[in-house]
């Protein structure tokens, strides 16, 4: 139970990587604010863990409004306590070309993806610095470190939540602060099941060779697991990861592997 009597706060922990984050800082003792903008949603993630011993709390905000992120922050701080730990995990993908992305998609993205992350981890850092403890950990992506065909306003989002990391890590690192991004690639959640449904209408090609597709991408031809990236955070969350600061920690079966 290393995380006992410290707080946390999860970002789209409703579903999929956010969930499973929770229940981990959760099990290992931590307070978790589950926080999405679906009340069924976080209120099932909360209740799940509170049933299983732990303690948590659903936050439902709309990160993608900028007002949410700070006011998130602000009630999660007055109901439960100061910020221990901020897992920036909420966000969004689409893919189109270039000269097929809308501003409003491209906006859209960006919203939730960096404003969002900028706003919440703006919000929590004071008090992290004042007090000379707290852990920021981005969930960013492999699409972080590398371009691909159809992926730019993510890409680009990505690749701004990862330079956004590494000057906060900068900032902070003479005190007690840390900020890293993880950066896992295909994880097996409800985001690459809308990728192969768009793969599936796009060329007609049959689902399960769709997802083949997305598997083979890694060299461990698998797609990854939210329990793998949920104990990446864990660790940096950890004393034993305040050595860890202003890294991008890759997850994907070693496909980039510079």
């Amino acid at each position: 139970m290393k995380f006992t009597g410290r707080v946390a706060l999860v970002t789209g922990g409703g579903r999929g990587i956010g969930a499973e984050i929770a229940r981990s800082l959760a099990r290992e003792g931590a307070v978790v604010a589950v926080s999405a903008r679906t009340p069924s949603e976080v209120e099932a993630v909360a209740d799940e863990i509170v049933k299983s011993g732990g303690q948590a709390r659903p936050f439902i905000a709309d990160l993608s409004q900028a007002d949410q992120g700070p006011a998130l922050v602000a009630r999660v701080a007055s109901t439960l306590g100061p910020l221990d730990f901020l897992i920036n995990n909420a966000g969004i993908a689409s893919s189109a070309p270039v000269a097929k992305i809308s501003l409003e998609e491209w906006n859209r993205i960006f919203a939730v993806n960096v404003t969002a992350t900028f706003l919440c981890t703006q919000a929590a850092l004071p008090a992290m610095v004042q007090r000379g403890s707290g852990r920021i950990v981005n969930i960013a992506s492999v699409a972080a470190r590398v371009g691909a065909r159809y992926i730019a306003a993510y890409a680009a989002s990505k690749h701004a939540v990862l330079g956004f990391t590494r000057c906060v890590a900068a900032e902070v690192a003479a005190s007690g602060v840390t900020a890293n991004a993880v950066c896992p690639g295909f994880v097996d959640t409800e985001m690459v099941a809308q990728s192969v449904s768009r793969i599936v209408a796009k060329t007609g090609m049959p689902s399960d060779q769709a997802l083949e597709t997305i598997k083979n991408q890694s060299p461990q031809k698998r797609l990854l697991t939210s329990t793998e990236v949920a104990a990446m955070v864990s660790l940096l969350c950890s004393e034993e990861g305040r050595g860890i600061n202003g890294q991008a920690l890759v997850l994907d079966g070693g496909g980039l592997l510079a």
